[in-house]
């Protein structure tokens, strides 16, 4: 008989995966995993996911988060362990793509009038100081690329490659960045309503599991999946906005409807 180990169900390869990552990579990586799992059914055999599904699944959280490619990250780690421990014959992380046009810098025309961006106090203030960190790691960029162009043979150099990738997103991070802040639009943070809203810290509980989670909600701008920050246009972000503390939300998932309970709102 096959070992539980050799062909485990969704939630035992999870388990197997955060306990063999260092403390302070699991907690990081703990929610999306359970996400993931959840999403597809704990007790699903590993062995029965299909790269459709797997494309299909990043389609969909790339439709409703602007921070999709940090928390995809996390679960193709996760897919490319599985890979290691044999329990999928391929690897399902190939599936787990970005999808193109997702990330585009938010750019205008001189004199345009761009769309204003809705944004926490702290938020703006974290944006500011990503901006000053990235605006200091151009130059480092700049200099990686003249070091790396001293090797003559442009055929095979990865490092100028990498090096020119890196002062591209660099140069359109800093684009969007400026964009938002120049559109930001202060939320009030001291709402006296009692229901969820952008800017809480929101305390779930998943009613079959009884895993308790946290999450912060913010505009897609300052989404930050290390963080628990998830945007208000996120499928969890829309079922909890609006919605008070005792109160049960769904998500609709392959796995049948996920059930949270909202334990308590943080201001």
């Amino acid at each position: 008989m096959v070992s539980t180990e050799e062909n485990p169900s969704l939630g035992e390869a999870a388990g197997y995966f955060l306990s063999d990552l260092a403390p302070e990579e699991s907690g990081v990586s703990r929610q999306e995993v359970n996400k993931f799992v959840r999403w597809f059914g704990r007790e699903r055999p590993f062995t029965g996911l299909t790269a459709s599904e797997i494309d299909n699944f990043a389609e969909h959280f790339s439709r409703s988060d602007t921070d999709y490619l940090s928390k995809l990250a996390l679960i193709r780690a996760f897919l490319i362990y599985a890979k290691k421990k044999r329990w999928s014959k391929t690897n399902l992380a190939t599936h787990l793509k970005a999808r193109k046009g997702k990330t585009k810098p938010i750019a205008s025309a001189r004199g345009a009038v761009m769309e204003a961006v809705s944004i926490t106090r702290q938020g703006q203030a974290e944006l500011e100081a990503e901006l000053t960190i990235l605006q200091d790691e151009r130059y480092q960029a700049i200099d990686e690329i003249t070091r790396a162009a001293a090797d003559k043979d442009f055929r095979e150099n990865a490092p100028l490659d990498a090096a020119k990738e890196r002062r591209g997103w660099i140069e359109g991070r800093i684009m969007e960045l400026e964009g938002i802040l120049k559109a930001a639009v202060i939320v009030d943070e001291q709402r006296a309503s009692l229901k969820v809203g952008i800017g809480d810290s929101v305390v779930l509980c998943e009613l079959n599991s009884a895993e308790e989670m946290r999450y912060t909600l913010v505009s897609p701008k300052e989404v930050n999946v290390t963080k628990g920050k998830i945007s208000g246009a996120s499928p969890m972000g829309k079922a909890v906005i609006g919605k008070e503390q005792g109160e049960t939300v769904e998500i609709i998932a392959p796995a049948g409807k996920l059930l949270y309970r909202i334990e308590r709102i943080e201001r």
